[in-house]
This record gives structure tokens, sequence and C-alpha cells, in this order.
């Protein structure tokens, strides 16, 4: 089985282990004691946050250890408001931040506080110009990753820490996703990490808040991690994170792991859409993260998809509504505006042998293939209907379109009053609205509409996506009955 989805949960680093198995025996005490095992069990945590200052960039009395890398985000983001309440109540954050953010943001706002959502462009990253333009003097706090969880985007972190640094306001960094590879360069503020992604044991977060940041931890407190993280520490965990995450940085350094993982990406992202037809890779080219690939199928359930690679020997994760509880799309694909069905995230660990890689390339075609052929589509219907719209499959995002006439409804392919036809889809999950779209785009004329009634809320992210992928026009969209009517322009 290969094991594809590091930016989840890396696999437990082999020098994380024989730590954490070492500390069992030596870190079981109280650190807080006086006593030969207390002071045995602080030498260790000492160390342990040592360690982890160092690879973090910050002072060891700025860092304290969370039971998450999600709490340390919520501690980090309420402690940092509290304490600038007198100078505003707004939060900013980008489009495509972790759950973590957005769930703290949501508590903020329904406590009375504001927030601003910052736009990204099409490969999800933010224009640190616009970052600077939304600072107001009523800002509290800003919220960016330094790279994304789903695309792997690397953010600009340094330009935007500058701004903020100049216009007096903090800036948290969730750095979850980009530790492992080198420290985040710039004047931030705060900084949150996970140990699980990069080989450390669940369980164990990171916070550091940086001397003269003004922070104020809410919630109850005790006297452990500087009042900031209540709670016994789990030392050996702590241990064996700490001990992983310089394992890696050593590596980093060499700058050898990273740039042959970056070589397999290279070589998937290159290779899919020459393997499968009607693909998108996602994700900056350049600005990105070592070991992750995003690339998303027309025409592919996305849920079948990840069932049948898994059945295949691959465990990959996905961002397409279908894979998710909530049955909506990933708000990072959609803030992109990019396409949502078929999603595969590929995010290799540290040792990836390069065989395994070549495995998923002779594996996925087939795999697609199977899906649409079960969705029926086959290839070449999907071949004619990339014929048909004549698109490049690079075309820029679909600029916000204006309301649609109302279309009266009608069974697919029927017509709309006037002269277009009305696919009608509703009840229909994803990707099959777009499946019908693609096979009667080509019965109208050029210049002719396509409307498609779908209640599927991913519709209304996948058939923009679609139309800028096939150089077709989305004319926009409006309430019809039960559902949506999204109206398509044949330009080719």
């Amino acid at each position: 089985m290969s094991y594809f989805d590091a930016a989840s949960a890396a696999p437990l680093h082999p020098v994380a282990r024989e730590a954490l198995l070492a500390s069992l025996d030596e870190g079981w005490a109280d650190p807080a004691r006086l006593y030969r095992e207390g002071r045995r069990a602080r030498l260790l945590l000492d160390a342990a946050r040592e360690a982890a200052a160092e690879a973090v960039g910050c002072r060891p009395d700025e860092l304290v250890f969370t039971p998450s890398g999600t709490q340390a985000v919520h501690a980090g983001v309420s402690g940092a408001l509290a304490a600038r309440r007198r100078v505003g109540r707004r939060l900013l954050h980008s489009a495509v931040e972790h759950s973590a953010v957005l769930h703290a943001a949501a508590v903020h706002e329904a406590a009375g506080g504001t927030r601003g959502e910052l736009a990204v462009d099409r490969t999800g990253r933010v224009a640190a110009g616009e970052v600077g333009a939304a600072l107001g003097p009523d800002t509290a706090l800003v919220c960016l990753q330094s790279a994304n969880h789903e695309v792997g985007t690397e953010q600009p972190v340094e330009e935007v820490a500058a701004l903020c640094r100049e216009a007096g306001v903090p800036l948290l960094v969730d750095a979850a996703q980009s530790l492992p590879w080198g420290p985040v360069p710039g004047a931030w503020s705060l900084l949150a990490a996970s140990a699980h992604k990069w080989g450390g044991p669940p369980g164990v977060g990171l916070l550091a808040v940086r001397k003269g940041t003004r922070f104020a931890p809410q919630g109850p407190q005790d006297e452990r991690e500087s009042g900031r993280s209540a709670g016994f520490e789990n030392i050996p965990a702590v241990v064996a994170a700490a001990a992983s995450l310089r394992a890696l940085r050593a590596g980093a350094e060499t700058g050898d792991e990273a740039a042959r993982l970056r070589r397999l990406v290279d070589r998937i992202r290159e290779r899919v859409p020459q393997l499968v037809p009607d693909v998108e890779v996602v994700g900056d080219p350049v600005h990105r993260l070592p070991h992750l690939v995003t690339f998303s199928c027309l025409y592919v359930d996305g849920e079948a998809l990840l069932h049948e690679l898994d059945r295949a020997g691959f465990s990959v994760s996905s961002g397409s509504s279908c894979t998710s509880s909530t049955l909506t799309p990933s708000h990072v694909l959609r803030a992109m505006g990019v396409l949502s069905e078929g999603n595969v995230r590929v995010s290799l660990p540290y040792g990836t042998a390069e065989a395994e890689v070549e495995r998923f390339l002779e594996v996925l075609p087939q795999v697609v293939h199977s899906v649409r052929e079960r969705l029926g589509v086959s290839a070449a219907e999907a071949g004619a209907a990339r014929a048909t719209a004549g698109g490049t499959g690079h075309a820029t995002r679909a600029p916000a379109p204006p309301e649609a006439a109302e279309p009266a409804a009608g069974p697919a392919g029927s017509g709309d009053g006037s002269g277009g036809l009305v696919v009608d889809s509703l009840g229909k999950r994803c990707p099959i609205p777009v499946i019908e779209l693609a096979k009667v785009i080509g019965e109208v004329p050029v210049g002719g509409t396509v409307t498609v009634l779908s209640d599927d809320e991913a519709a209304r992210q996948d058939i923009p996506a679609w139309c800028s992928m096939r150089g077709q026009e989305y004319v926009g969209e409006r309430a019809a009955g039960r559902g949506a009517a999204y109206v398509v322009r044949r330009r080719a």
C-alpha cells in the first residue's frame, strides 16, 4: 500500500518512535515538581522546547506546546484578538485558510467582532498588496497560512509580515504544512503548527508568540506552558515531536529530500494531463510545497475515484464535495474558482520511492477511465466534448456574471423558448450535471445557450470551472424552482 496523504498526517518518523519509547521511562513525572523524577521530566521538556524553538526560529520562552495544532490556532487567534480589543475587533484572513482558522473567526464574529476575507487568485495565492490595502485602524489581527494544505501553494508571508509590522498589526501564521521544510521567513508575530504533519505523534501542537506581541490567553488557565495551554504536558509525545522535527530539519538543510520529492511531484504534474484526458492541475506551479500536487478530473465522481485508488493500493485525499460529510465543495477550491469534481490530492511523505510514483501513474489512467465509464462517459465522448469546446484548459477565472434570464424548466435537451437547450439535472449530484452539459453543448449553434437546472451546490462551482477549462462562456445563474439555472453560451 502506498500512502500518499502526508498533508493530512505523516507516518510516524523513526526518530519520533525511538524518542517516544525512551521518554516513556523518563518523562512520566510532573515537570513542576522538585524531586528527582520531576527534574528529569523538566529537563526533557526544556530540551524539547529548545529544539522546537530552533526549528521555528524563535526563543524557547516564546514557544509553548498545546494538545493539537487546532488548539494552537484557536489559542493564538483568541489571545491576540483579546489583547487588542481596544484597538479594534476586525480579523483579516485569506479565503483558503485551514478550517481551524475559519472556525476561530466564526466564534469571533458571533461574539460581536468583524472579519474580512482576502481573495486569492486561481493558483490559491493572495496578493501582498491587497493585504496591505485591507489593513485599517480597526484591524486587530491578520491570519495567513504559510502554504495551503489542499493545493500546496505558498503564500507571500514575508511581504505580508513587513506590511503588517509597518501598520502595527500582528500576523499569525499557520505553518502546519511548511514547517518540516524550513522556518517561516519574515517578522511574523504568532505561529502555530502541528506535530502529526511532520511525522511526530498526534496530539501535539505548538504556538509561538514573539516578544513584544500583545497577548491575553483566554479560557481557564494554570501555571503550565506560561499560562497559554492548560493541563499536564504529554512529555513523551512532546519529546518525540521535537526530535522528529529536528531530524527532518537536519535533512532539509541539505535540500536533498525536498529536491527529490519535488522532482517526483513535477513528474506527476507533467504526466497526469498527458495520460488522462480532461484534467486540470491546480495550485501555483512555482511557489509551492515540494511534496504536494492536486489535480481534478472532469466527468469523474471523486468518492468513486478515491475508492478505486484505494483498491489499487494508493491512499490519497480529495476536496471534492462527494467525499465530504457536508456534501459541499472544498472552500479552498471554491475560492480559487477551479474544478472540484474528481479532485485528487497527492502528498508524498519523506522517503517515498520513485517506483511508487511510477506505479501510481500506471494505475491512474485506467482507474479514471473505469469511473467515467460507470457514469456513462466513454473516452471518445470526453474527447469529443473537448474538441467541440475548443478549450485549452488554461483559461483564466471567469468574471462575475450578470443575472441570467429565467429559463423554462424542461427535460434534458429541451428548448427554453429562446433557441437554447435546457438540461434538467435536478436531483442529480455532480458530476452528472456537468456530464449532461458536455454531451449537449455541441447541439447548439455558436452563440447559442444551454441552461442547466441543478439543485446540487457543487454545480455552482463546477459548471463555471468547466466553462473556463473548455473555452465556453459562463453567462450566469439565478433561482429556478427548487434549484438554480446555470446558463452557458457556446463560443466555438
